[in-house]
């Protein structure tokens, strides 16, 4: 069977499901397609940071996440059954006009992913479980791609959100610079307990023995737990193996695991791709980064990878300039770059707290050819109107278009993407025209109608 479709979608975990509802919202042809038989299950990446819920707000998505969530509870270190420091992770935050999600929330990745899927199946999508993708080549039209089924797909562009050993990115040749820290092993697994409160995150330290954690799981009855591995040590995957690493750093006998749901070993990677496109193949998430598990960035990162290159992908598709796509790599790997040295930074001192610096509300595009006196995030908050009115940011910006903020109605430009026009009561960041892109940031602020439209015209 050959079919033909825009787009690709190689890997159904937090970013090919997070593009697949970008795409689908902006009435993109797509197709996702996974390798498993089923939704992964774990708790995996379970934090997610200020930044990634405005993006999921965007996406439609942030309700029944916050319905779930919980913030990170206190951290309490033991030896044995005696506390030996206590504290929070996160700084407790309230909510302000210009940051309605201040804090860090805890949300199991299988969650995550269940609600994407579910969003998705809202807009007519789905993903293709037990098909692997098994070869592809490309020409300057298009993808071919062949999958496991035996289905050829012929895609304009193919984007592989397909894990931190990417096949495609191997078979594309690009490097993956970086370490693999073999000393640093952990052990990790959803696990239910007995004897055990979930007002903390409960962690135990045995001298020569090592560290054993457990993170109760927002909206569930069970803890993740993380175990440090010796060089050389590779535990038993089951409840029995599990419950022996917890006894022996613990020492309690009051707290038993009484059921282990899923499992995983784990090793610190800290990796960076060359590039993030050849061609018409583009790279995202884990394939492109991975980080230490410090800081809560990998996830998060891979989301704003894809809410970076879905409106990307749609406006070229839809007639705009192709050079609109190499903005993906120039925007988004200086950014891994930074988180990447952010979560090392945390790995190395083995920090515990967790600074505004992790929250990605502060990360711009400042200095890139889609940023023209612009590529900050734009905040929410109340905004008058010329009309007497207020709206609210978020408001005006939630959905797939471009949002202008000016006296003036939107320029026509041939081929040129949606503006909503808003007028403001006074000029915005002091300039005439603000045009935010669909991603939340400013792409440019000008006082020059034709600097506008000439923006409007590469976009």
């Amino acid at each position: 069977m050959h079919e033909n479709t825009d787009v690709l979608i190689v890997g159904a975990g937090p970013t090919g499901l997070t593009l697949a509802v970008d795409l689908a919202r902006r009435g993109v042809a797509f197709r996702i397609v996974d390798e498993a038989p089923e939704p992964a299950a774990g708790s995996k990446g379970k934090g997610l940071q200020p930044r990634t819920q405005e993006v999921f707000d965007d996406l439609g998505v942030i309700g029944p996440i916050l319905a779930a969530a919980t913030p990170y509870p206190p951290l309490r270190v033991r030896m044995g059954a005696v506390p030996i420091w206590q504290a929070r992770m996160h700084r407790p935050a309230a909510a302000t006009d210009a940051v309605p999600y201040p804090t860090v929330l805890m949300h199991p990745q299988w969650r995550t992913e269940a609600v994407l899927r579910e969003r998705l199946a809202g807009l007519g999508g789905k993903v293709a479980q037990s098909s692997a993708l098994i070869g592809f080549e490309q020409d300057t039209d298009g993808v071919t791609a062949r999958l496991g089924t035996g289905e050829s797909l012929r895609a304009r562009y193919l984007v592989a959100a397909d894990g931190g050993r990417s096949p495609v990115r191997k078979a594309l040749g690009i490097g993956f610079i970086g370490e693999t820290r073999e000393e640093e092993r952990m052990a990790l697994g959803d696990v239910r307990v007995e004897g055990l409160d979930r007002d903390h995150i409960h962690v135990w330290v045995r001298p020569g023995r090592g560290m054993v954690a457990l993170y109760p799981m927002a909206g569930t009855d069970t803890f993740q737990m993380l175990a440090s591995l010796k060089p050389g040590v590779t535990p038993e995957q089951t409840l029995s193996g599990y419950q022996r690493i917890f006894a022996e750093r613990s020492m309690l006998r009051r707290v038993r695991l009484t059921e282990l749901l899923w499992s995983s070993l784990y090793r610190v990677n800290i990796r960076l791709a060359d590039r993030y496109r050849s061609g018409r193949v583009f790279l995202a998430g884990d394939a492109v980064h991975v980080h230490p598990p410090t800081g809560g960035q990998g996830l998060n990162t891979g989301v704003q990878d894809a809410y970076n290159l879905g409106w990307k992908l749609a406006r070229v598709l839809a007639g705009a300039p192709e050079a609109l796509l190499d903005t993906y790599e120039e925007e988004r790997r200086p950014v891994a770059a930074r988180v990447l040295g952010l979560s090392v930074d945390l790995a190395d001192k083995k920090s515990c707290k967790r600074g505004e610096e992790t929250y990605q509300l502060s990360l711009s595009y400042r200095g890139g050819s889609l940023a023209r006196r612009g590529g900050d995030r734009v905040p929410d908050g109340p905004l008058p109107l010329a009309d007497g009115t207020r709206a609210r940011m978020f408001d005006l910006l939630r959905g797939p278009h471009f949002t202008l903020l000016s006296p003036d109605p939107a320029p026509r430009v041939p081929g040129g993407p949606e503006a909503r026009a808003y007028a403001p009561a006074g000029p915005y960041g002091g300039e005439r025209h603000t045009l935010v892109r669909p991603d939340g940031y400013v792409g440019i602020s000008t006082s020059s109608a034709d600097e506008l439209a000439a923006f409007l015209a590469m976009v």
